[in-house]
């Protein structure tokens, strides 16, 4: 059993490598505005927050299991025989309004001038897909799947002008949803969390547990100690009988 990311966000592959999992790492490929605007004109109205995030993340992961459903896709990669695929997208709620990724300067100067002083609350959705090996032997078939999202406050503190240019000035805001980071740079500006502070860097392992035993997992597994022990206990070809 492998854990595969379907994300390139280093803030994510940190938090499961702190965890003890090395995760094999997909990038999926997904139009995120056009995910929510589908999904808006599908329900007639503005979706939820808990909805918006779990369908980004219900994206990437369809667009990895789509992937890994085609033939001659399996992963030669410690022989992982069965795959735990998890997708996760975050976006900021504050002010009714939910916030992606600023991309420019000019856009997160202004949020990161609208959050100051102020409470908001991190949305993170996490969609899970167990695979496992298919019939024909090349490539993998998905055996279950499991949708769920995380809701996180976060404190900001009364940044000046002077450090929000500076924060700015570094890029890094514009790489991440709501244009801040608990983890990097920004994590001196924020003086408190109410709830899961993973959910905050982009993935919520307390949520992720529950949702593999959800799928028949034992989290223990997933370690990288653990598997490496079993992989080494276990007999080679020449003694099997």
């Amino acid at each position: 059993m492998r854990l595969l990311l379907a994300s390139k966000s280093p803030a994510r592959l940190t938090t499961l490598l702190n965890a003890g999992i090395t995760p094999i790492v997909r990038v999926a490929g997904v139009d995120e505005p056009r995910v929510l605007r589908e999904l808006e004109e599908a329900r007639g109205a503005t979706p939820s927050p808990a909805t918006q995030v779990s369908a980004l993340a219900t994206a990437k992961r369809d667009a990895i299991t789509a992937e890994l459903a085609r033939p001659a896709s399996l992963i030669d990669e410690d022989g992982a025989d069965e795959l735990l695929v998890i997708g996760c997208d975050s976006m900021l709620e504050i002010g009714g309004r939910m916030l992606g990724k600023p991309r420019t300067p000019e856009v997160a100067r202004a949020r990161i001038r609208q959050m100051r002083s102020s409470r908001a609350t991190l949305w993170t959705g996490h969609a899970l897909a167990r695979m496992a090996i298919a019939a024909s032997g090349d490539s993998y078939t998905t055996i279950g799947a499991v949708e769920r999202s995380a809701s996180t406050r976060v404190l900001f503190s009364d940044m000046s002008d002077e450090e929000i240019d500076a924060y700015v000035e570094s890029e890094e805001p514009l790489r991440v949803a709501g244009s801040f980071t608990i983890d990097g740079l920004g994590g001196p500006f924020i003086t408190g969390v109410e709830g899961d502070h993973h959910s905050v860097v982009g993935i919520s392992l307390p949520l992720l547990r529950e949702m593999a035993r959800d799928l028949g997992v034992f989290w223990p597994d997933l370690w990288d100690w653990r598997r490496s022990a079993n992989a080494a206990s276990a007999p080679s070809p020449s003694n099997v009988k």
